[in-house]
């Protein structure tokens, strides 16, 4: 077969230059790399690892005749900003018979695209594609997998962090002042309304990263989200800095900018970008994106839904690039299902689809569900989850008074964790008669454990401000969890810990794996929590029977 040319303008970009290297592994294509100067792509060339054939070419995308040269089979799209881009790019690679698609974050360009593009799609019988990205590629495939079967739907939500050392190229930049402190269209309480770009800014919980402050951000998810999914209530697109400093900082240059102190801020930006600089070294390299749905299920109870992201070691740039890439794939693949035509990339592929081109990278996924009207913390805490669970499960942890008795088999450290076991009332090496028993009350669950003489007593309930998780406290200290699937259960996975109200450090923290579960129709439970610093400090699994 023939290598078939893929032309990537703004090769050298942000998130260009992470595509390239998701095409480059490709050995059934040549890959030209294309932009206005040709010493960073050659550079980037030199980087690029796979069996590609890759060309550079110098390019200007505002002047696209010479386009039909390269003979391309497909024409990317990664330069932006998109906010203040026209069409002729787009036009340019169809009338060369070649199919299109962009990365475009503009709403306006991409909300004008599919009508402006479609006689062109028409006569070329190739697609245009927009918007395969983050946003809104990306968060609607998350969106179509949480709500699938849904029998209405309130609220319907995505926000987006990058780490304070993600690189910022010169077109986010300018794509994020075009909007900042100016006049945003968004669907709140039930209807459309207008608020400053970059106001209300709130805490968001990011799976994997924790809190971070966001605020209203325009982009095509705030067209697509109430278009596609109807939500009663809400449709909303967040996005915020992982430094509060940075976050706030832009936030007053968007209201100074809406009450008319400021008219412009592009001036702003070398300024601002020096001052990014400088203060990436107190932030990260992890960044994330969280989406999420409220709303009943196809039985009609209430359910909300969450699906997040989160990047580690810089690699969260990889992702706005990930969605171009699948699509691109799908074109040399022929599975892109019925005939061209131009439109925004929302329901073309499936969500693992748009992921696999981050496989390589260290950037994680996970679906949380909670039923909030559910009895019993772990009902709430897995949602609907929690009904495909055995039976002998679902008993123990369905919100009902539960005694369950057995055997437990312990394990642990000598000097230190022996103090710990015996102040707590945790087993010993060796086996013990082992009860639970479980009271509930409205506010959660109390869990008296009984191994042997010794007892240890804690108390569970849900997470209020995070209907995903639940903490457990045994004395002064709270350890939070959500409720992640296992083989016949679920397992609890660390989250965070404090003592009293004051939260301790992830980096002191003991490290705690605990699984309940079903094995023949028996319930079983592993536990085990241990410290660098002193070893195994407990640990215990056995089996038990509900009385």
């Amino acid at each position: 077969m023939i290598p078939r040319r893929i032309v990537l303008v703004g090769a050298s970009g942000v998130f260009g230059a992470r595509l390239a290297a998701m095409i480059a592994r490709w050995p059934d294509v040549v890959l030209v790399l294309a932009a206005r100067r040709q010493e960073p792509l050659a550079a980037l060339r030199a980087r690029l690892e796979g069996p590609a054939m890759t060309e550079v070419v110098t390019f200007d995308r505002n002047a696209p005749d010479g386009l039909a040269a390269l003979a391309p089979f497909a024409v990317v799209d990664a330069a932006g900003p998109f906010q203040t881009s026209d069409l002729r790019l787009p036009k340019a690679a169809l009338a060369a018979g070649a199919h299109y698609v962009d990365l475009a974050d503009g709403r306006a360009f991409v909300a004008a695209f599919p009508e402006a593009l479609e006689p062109a799609v028409a006569a070329s019988g190739r697609w245009a594609i927009t918007g395969a990205s983050s946003t809104p590629a990306l968060s609607t495939a998350a969106l179509d997998r949480l709500t699938a079967g849904w029998s209405r739907i309130d609220v319907v939500t995505t926000a987006i962090s990058p780490g304070a050392d993600a690189p910022r190229g010169p077109s986010v930049v300018k794509a994020i002042f075009s909007w900042v402190g100016q006049p945003v269209r968004v669907f709140e309480r039930g209807a459309w309304t207008s608020r400053p770009g970059w106001s209300g800014s709130r805490r968001e919980l990011f799976p994997g990263l924790g809190r971070r402050w966001v605020a209203l951000a325009e982009t095509p998810d705030l067209d697509a989200l109430p278009s596609r999914y109807a939500p009663r209530l809400v449709g909303r697109f967040q996005a915020g800095l992982e430094l509060p400093l940075a976050h706030h900082g832009l936030a007053l240059l968007g209201w100074a900018c809406g009450v008319g102190l400021v008219c412009d801020l592009a001036p702003f930006a070398r300024p601002l970008g020096f001052l990014a600089d400088r203060l990436a070294r107190f932030g990260t390299d992890r960044g994330g994106m969280v989406v999420e749905a409220v709303g009943e299920d196809e039985t009609r109870h209430a359910v909300r839904a969450r699906w997040g992201l989160w990047a580690d070691a810089g690699a969260g740039p990889n992702t706005p690039a990930a969605p171009a890439a699948a699509v691109l794939r799908a074109l040399l693949d022929e599975r892109l299902e019925g005939p061209p035509r131009a439109t925004a990339c929302i329901g073309l592929l499936p969500l693992e689809d748009l992921l696999a081109p981050l496989a390589p990278f260290p950037i994680r996924t996970r679906v949380d569900t909670a039923s909030p009207n559910a009895k019993g913390v772990f009902a709430r805490a897995l949602g609907p989850r929690f009904a495909a669970l055995p039976e002998v499960v679902r008993r123990a942890h369905g919100g009902a008074p539960q005694t369950l008795v057995g055997w437990a088999r312990g394990r642990g450290a000598t000097g230190g964790a022996h103090l710990v076991r015996w102040l707590q009332g945790l087993p010993e090496r060796g086996r013990h008669e082992t009860s639970v028993g479980i009271a509930s009350d409205d506010l959660g669950e109390t869990w008296t454990r009984q191994f042997g003489a010794r007892r240890f007593r804690s108390r569970i309930v849900p997470v209020r401000e995070d209907a995903y998780a639940f903490e457990e406290t045994a004395g002064p200290l709270t350890f939070r969890f959500h409720a992640a699937d296992y083989p016949g259960g679920f397992s609890w996975m660390f989250e965070g810990w404090r003592i009293g109200p004051l939260p301790l450090p992830a980096a002191w923290a003991p490290r705690m794996r605990a699984r309940t579960f079903a094995r023949d129709g028996v319930y079983r439970f592993r536990v085990l929590v241990a410290h660098p610093w002193i070893g195994v400090i407990f640990g215990y699994a056995g089996r038990l029977s509900l009385t």
